[in-house]
């Protein structure tokens, strides 16, 4: 035989994982560096820079892959060093102190699924403003001692690390995360096995490991497919962030919700409030509706169910940001739901329709949020109004302003986001209740209290903080991507701490505006260039890579930024992450924010800003429509002069500039003879002390508790009662009234009101007899008044309800008493709705007929 000159079969890996060994002393490291405390804590943060210094920035701040890499020989010489021993304890003991409480039983319980997590950049499963607040949610759970669990996924690459051409072209670069160096574990089963989930996608399920991520007293769990138990099709799946094709979005967010809530049961969990964070997790509701219709129950009386314990929060203004699917790609991945519900396909994808039988309609994820939650939120006042308007079409019968679209504005992580430095005098000077009673703004007046230099040598100490940052982070790379070495180096030291700086940090999407500065090039030239008086701009921020408008912004800024009159004046800083907002939002002196109005839903960037004595210059829109306060920050109008959004953007240019000549400059350099402007230091107390108390995370953790999570829990523990009693006389009567609707009839109706019209302060009586074909006085009756405002839309001008006289058999008297208050032309009508006091609201079920 002739013998083969190589003869080798394939290699047969195992993936072995090999953990560095900690001295005994040591080990309770290791438990701290797998709790994401520390990235809010500074005495951890402090504690880890401890055992190396320049080891901990090399590897980015990773405490876990910080113990992975200290040498033999340093551990030895940390063990005998009395004072980071003393300092290994005093952390630890803190850190023992804070988990060892219990969690407050007095308040519901609940799941939090989201895309996305912003906790650390460490941790790269966030892209932007989503992700922030989901962190900072979880991190204010865990501060309130509250009993919370969360749901999202472990991608490989996260989102992408960005970096600029030389033309200023954005180049998106997406690094493979080694999960074994985070700070996350994996979630094990009863045998001590990596727990795995299946989840069904059309005829076959995808595996999907569990990984668990302690934010303090919070378990975030994360879901991860990109292993060898999935085919090259569905590996993908948690990849990236918001990347592939529509198809692998679909297949994202039945990962997130039906996964999400299969993950739950099997570890066992169970809440009493089920929290989606944007339409991306709604699929969450659908495994709820298939897991008790599979317990013996229909599905109308399931809905009843999951409906009293959902809650929608939107946080996206407009129709075109939310996820639509074709009818073809939906129904190949939940067409086999149906059958498990007991309803028809039409009757399912309707659920995901503004109108249902509208076959050419797709079908949409917030949509079907919003059939299968009781409540519905916007993140802020003005967003919950646009939001009222957007989802107005789900329930025909009512105007925008009747629905029952909420809002909680939303708020940001003072831990987070307060540099150590104001935590530092927050703890000196302010009452020490403060960390637990953060909204209240009595305590936040203590700040008036602070001498006037103190806050000024903060904000200078934090200024020259950013910009040695810069200095050493961004060198290397300039000098790679930026050409000319002596022009990099020109513009290095050009940076000034002394000079007025303004950031414009936040993702590249067009409404945001970032070209607005650069409207009139000679005019900004001469506010950046006056050597009196010095301005820098500072920007950041990436553009998905599908919008190319966006990146064209970048690169329009990075062009003019690279002029010569512009060079080291204004300046974009690349790969904007959680480690650069921090020194961004406490480094710079004013936040600039210029959104077209009424696009930014709600923005946080400015709030963090806040806690820093960073003063905010934006446009009304989103949070700052209520922060701002006069002689606490600056705001163009929120009225708009011109239809046409050229011109528009002119105007709000001009104002810009303007206060920045004539009121922002001049009051930043109006210095004394220490050095500094009292009246601007005016500025930054009134801001701290009247505005970041009502922009907290733990603010708005309390308003979710008192608007939706409490009254959710006690009706839901109302329907569930008694083997789901309520729950199911609900959906008897629904049943029962959709049954009869349409032959509802009006018998005869009575009115005092002349045909040709009202006056005013007279009484009018119309009487109407109902009959209600055997329904037992299910019908309510309202005269409704509508007039159109001054933008053309029609708006609810009054609603005079009609009282129940009496009845004989299904005949049932209704009268009411209408009296005009002010002269003008309305339209009016009488609307018929069904109505019983165990309905949360008239939306939960949405019959209407106007008679």
């Amino acid at each position: 035989m002739k013998i083969k000159a190589d003869y080798v079969n394939a290699p047969q890996w195992k993936e072995l994982t090999v953990k560095s060994r900690l001295p005994e002393q040591l080990k309770c490291l290791d438990e701290l560096a797998h709790n994401m405390w520390w990235a809010w804590n500074y005495e951890a943060r402090d504690l880890w820079r401890s055992l190396d210094e320049q080891l901990y920035e090399e590897v980015g701040h990773n405490p876990v892959l910080l113990l992975e890499r200290l040498s033999y020989d340093r551990k030895e010489e940390i063990v005998h060093d009395k004072a980071i021993m003393k300092r290994v304890k005093d952390v630890y003991g803190m850190f023992r102190k804070y988990m060892d409480v219990k969690p407050d039983s007095k308040r519901p319980s609940v799941a939090y699924f989201s895309m996305e997590y912003g906790i650390n950049q460490v941790l790269k499963i966030y892209s932007g403003g989503l992700g922030m607040l989901a962190g900072d949610y979880l991190k204010e759970a865990s501060d309130s001692n509250v009993d919370m669990c969360a749901v999202g996924f472990l991608y490989r690459y996260g989102y992408f690390k960005q970096s600029l051409s030389m033309d200023g072209q954005q180049i998106a670069n997406y690094e493979a995360q080694n999960f074994n160096s985070l700070p996350i574990e994996r979630q094990l089963d009863a045998d001590g096995n990596p727990l795995v989930v299946d989840v069904p996608y059309v005829n076959y399920l995808v595996h999907a490991y569990v990984w668990r991520v302690n934010v303090g007293r919070i378990s975030l769990y994360l879901l991860d497919t990109d292993n060898e138990m999935n085919s090259d099709f569905d590996k993908p799946i948690t990849h990236s962030l918001y990347g592939g094709d529509w198809e692998n979005r679909l297949k994202q967010e039945i990962l997130l919700g039906i996964g999400g809530i299969l993950t739950l049961k099997k570890l066992g969990i169970k809440k009493d409030v089920y929290h989606c964070n944007e339409g991306h997790a709604a699929l969450c509701n659908l495994q709820r509706l298939c897991d008790y219709v599979q317990g013996g129950l229909t599905f109308n009386q399931a809905l009843e169910l999951v409906r009293a314990s959902s809650l929608y929060t939107v946080h996206t203004p407009v129709p075109a940001g939310h996820d639509y699917f074709d009818e073809g790609l939906f129904g190949k991945y939940m067409g086999g739901y149906p059958s498990i519900l007991g309803i028809s396909w039409d009757e399912f994808i309707g659920m995901g329709r503004t109108n249902p039988d509208d076959h050419n309609e797709k079908f949409c994820m917030s949509t079907f949020a919003c059939n299968t939650c009781q409540e519905v939120n916007g993140v802020s006042k003005l967003h919950g109004w646009v939001s009222q308007k957007m989802f107005s079409g789900i329930w025909k019968g009512y105007y925008p302003e009747e629905n029952h679209v909420g809002y909680v504005t939303n708020g940001v992580h003072f831990p987070t986001w307060a540099a150590t430095e104001w935590r530092k005098l927050y703890a000196q000077y302010f009452d020490e209740s403060f960390m637990s009673d953060q909204s209240n703004e009595k305590i936040w007046h203590a700040i008036y209290n602070v001498p006037d230099d103190v806050i000024w040598d903060t904000r200078m100490g934090l200024k020259k903080k950013l910009t040695d940052y810069i200095r050493v982070k961004f060198r290397e790379t300039w000098l790679k991507n930026q050409g000319d070495p002596a022009r990099v180096v020109s513009l290095l030291e050009k940076i000034n701490p002394n000079a007025l700086m303004i950031g414009f940090c936040r993702r590249f999407a067009t409404y945001k505006r970032a070209h607005l500065l650069f409207t009139d090039l000679d005019r900004l030239s001469k506010i950046v260039n006056d050597p009196e008086h010095p301005v820098q701009f500072l920007f950041a921020g990436k553009a998905h890579p599908a919008d190319g408008a966006g990146q064209g912004l970048i690169k329009k800024i990075f062009e003019i930024s690279q002029r010569p009159e512009f060079l080291g004046k204004i300046i974009f800083l690349e790969d904007y992450d959680m480690q650069l907002a921090r020194r961004l939002v406490s480094g710079v002196d004013i936040w600039m924010n210029t959104p077209t109005r009424p696009l930014e839903a709600s923005g946080t960037s400015g709030e963090k800003a806040e806690m820093n004595g960073v003063v905010n210059l934006s446009v009304l829109d989103g949070w700052w429509l209520e922060g701002y306060r006069e002689g606490a920050g600056w705001a163009l109008t929120e009225k708009r002069t011109y239809k046409n959004q050229g011109y528009q953007d002119q105007l709000d240019a001009a104002t810009i500039y303007g206060l920045l000549e004539n009121e922002i400059i001049p009051l930043y350099y109006n210095k004394n003879d220490k050095g500094y402007s009292e009246g601007w230091i005016n500025v930054i107390k009134n801001s701290i002390a009247k505005i970041a108390p009502h922009y907290t995370m733990k603010r708005q953790l309390d308003d979710y508790y008192s608007k939706f999570y409490t009254k959710e829990a006690l009706r839901f523990k109302k329907l569930a009662a008694n083997d789901n009693r309520l729950a199911k006389d609900i959906a008897q009567w629904k049943e029962a009234v959709a049954e009869r609707w349409d032959s509802i009839t009006v018998v005869s109706k009575e009115t005092t009101m002349p045909s040709t019209g009202m006056e005013t302060g007279v009484e009018y009586k119309i009487r109407i007899v109902v009959d209600e074909q055997g329904l037992n006085d299910a019908i309510g009756l309202e005269f409704v008044s509508v007039t159109t405002d001054k933008n053309g839309e029609e708006r609810i001008s009054n609603v005079f309800p009609f009282k129940l006289l009496g009845n004989e058999g299904n005949l049932y008297t209704f009268e009411a008493v209408v009296e005009a208050s002010e002269a003008g032309t309305y339209k009016t009508g009488i609307r018929m709705y069904p109505k019983n006091e165990n309905l949360p609201h008239r939306q939960d079920f949405c019959y209407v007929k106007w008679i």
